[in-house]
Parts: C-alpha cells; structure tokens; sequence
C-alpha cells in the first residue's frame, strides 16, 4: 500500500503558529510577481531587485493570476528548485502566459490583475485518515501519472477529506479511488497570501 505505517511526518500546526513571511515580505514577492508579468507584456526588462537571505532560500511556491474574479492562470513547483523570489518570478510569467487552460493576459487587463502567492512546505508521505482539510495540499501519483491539489482547493471548492483525494486523483488522471488501491500519497502545507480581493 502507499501510505506508510507509520504516523504522519508532517506535524500538526501549533496553536497560534506565527507566519513564516513578515507583511513586507509578502508584498514585496506580491510586486515581484506583478513586475513579472508587466514586464513581458511591455517587452521591457524587469526592474531590480534585491532579495533578502530569508527570499533567497529554496522553496516551492505556486502563483495564480485572477482577473476580475475570474482564474487566468496557475503554475508551480511543489519542490524547492529555486530561491524562492526566483520561482516567483518564473511562476507568475508561466501563469500568466503559458497556462495551457487558458489564454495569455493582455496588457489591458495588467492594472486588474491580482495575485496569490502559496509558499510550500518540503513534501511528505502521508496516511489517507491523517489528510487534513484546509492544512494539507496533495500530491498523489502511480506511475507516470501525478496530481496536485492546494491546500485551499478544498475548502474554496467545500470538499470533505474523501472528495479531497478522489479530486485529487481525478486531477491526476487516476481512478477516484486510486488513493485507496495503491498509488502514492503525500502532502505539503502551504503559506497562502495575494492581493486584496484576489478571489473576490
């Protein structure tokens, strides 16, 4: 079976668990990301700048793009391949431009756009009955085929945990019901924060 015997690896949140990345942080990726896609859409280069060590880290994010409430775009990396203001950069530009759901942003609807930024914790095996909505996203994999889902996916869509790994196995191009027959389940929280109204 694919999910190990042993407890979870990732532990429950503590309570009242402060946020990894300050408000400065947060606005100064959410412009980056902004700058990003303006920049490929003005065919200029993009302005500087200048990350902090704590940016500079390696980490996985995924950035999705909305305009006027509606999705354009969202592109990511589970796993850490890249500073993390370098992913920002490469995921915002691919959301916005190269999601194959959807077509590129216009220049006319740049000053509308809105960003969410998720920041992802390293991925881990999980149980099935240790799957946690609104904590956990998902990855769940046989073979070629892998799926993943945000932790927010669920709660925006009002799933339970078993709707959350059929959705999740649907995404992959998997039976609902792989997760319980043998493919591979893991998970990954994720520090979630974007513009103001950015689902509105």
């Amino acid at each position: 079976m694919s999910q190990p015997s042993e407890s979870s690896p990732i532990p429950p949140d503590p309570p009242e668990s402060e946020p990894e990345y300050t408000q400065e942080e947060r606005t100064a990726l959410l412009q980056l990301a902004h700058e990003a896609i303006l920049a490929v859409l003005e065919n200029r280069d993009r302005r500087p700048f200048l990350p902090t060590e704590h940016l500079s880290q390696l980490r996985g994010a995924f950035t999705t793009v909305y305009s006027q409430g509606r999705l354009r775009g969202c592109v990511g990396y589970p796993s850490a391949v890249s500073a993390l203001y370098k992913t920002v950069i490469e995921t915002a530009q691919s959301a916005a431009f190269e999601d194959p759901r959807f077509v590129p942003v216009t220049l006319s609807e740049a000053p509308g756009l809105k960003i969410s930024i998720s920041v992802l914790s390293p991925v881990a095996p999980i149980r099935a009955e240790d799957v946690t909505i609104g904590r956990h996203g998902l990855i769940i994999s046989e073979g070629v085929f892998r799926g993943l889902l945000l932790p927010q996916v669920p709660v925006e869509h009002g799933w339970d945990r078993i709707s959350f790994l059929e959705q999740t196995c649907r995404k992959a191009g998997l039976a609902l019901d792989a997760w319980k027959s043998g493919a591979t389940i893991e998970a990954f929280t994720a520090e979630v924060f974007g513009d103001p109204g950015a689902e509105d």
